[in-house]
């Protein structure tokens, strides 16, 4: 048995020589396998890689183009935010001196007004005073010429005869000036 196993193991290293080894391509195969290997590549080379780097160039190009694009309008993009930031300051500035100045306008606007009012109650207390004098004045008189008549009747009575005018006018401004004169020392 040992001499049968041995038989057929000699046999199958026959077979094993003559069978290709499925791993390893035959040589004519590797030499048409190269050229055409080659050939493919010229016509890459010749055809397709030019054009594949003429289209990664533009697709560069244009990436390139864009970010620059990109940048521009950043630039722009600030510069348009800093002229926006100063147009506001400038509003706020402009608005706070509207403001300073109404309230300036609304200041004088209310001492005008105060002024106008004093002078009014000054007028029109000048005014008062000046009705209050001309009232005394004519409840004096009225009161001169009562007090008159009432003097002449007096008199009239105590000398027992009657004064013409004249008299009687004299005798009474006489006694207010006399009356007068006492009441204001």
């Amino acid at each position: 048995m040992v001499w049968a196993l041995l038989a057929q193991a000699a046999e199958a290293a026959e077979a094993a020589e003559e069978a290709p080894n499925p791993l390893l391509p035959e040589p004519v195969e590797m030499i048409v396998g190269g050229i055409t290997f080659v050939v493919v590549f010229l016509i890459l080379a010749r055809f397709a890689f030019p054009a594949l780097n003429k289209m990664l160039a533009a697709r560069t190009e244009k990436i390139r183009g864009d970010l620059e694009k990109a940048e521009e309008a950043r630039t722009s993009a600030e510069r348009e935010l800093a002229e926006y930031r100063a147009q506001l300051a400038g509003a706020r500035e402009e608005a706070d001196r509207i403001i300073e100045e109404a309230r300036r306008t609304a200041d004088q606007l209310r001492r005008d007004l105060q002024a106008r009012a004093e002078e009014e109650a000054q007028g029109i207390v000048a005014r008062a005073q000046e009705e209050i004098r001309a009232e005394r004045d004519r409840v004096f008189q009225e009161l001169r010429t009562q007090v008159g008549q009432i003097a002449v009747e007096l008199a009239g009575r105590v000398v027992g005869a009657s004064l013409d005018a004249d008299t009687h006018q004299r005798l009474v401004d006489e006694y207010i000036d006399q009356v007068a004169g006492d009441g204001r020392n």
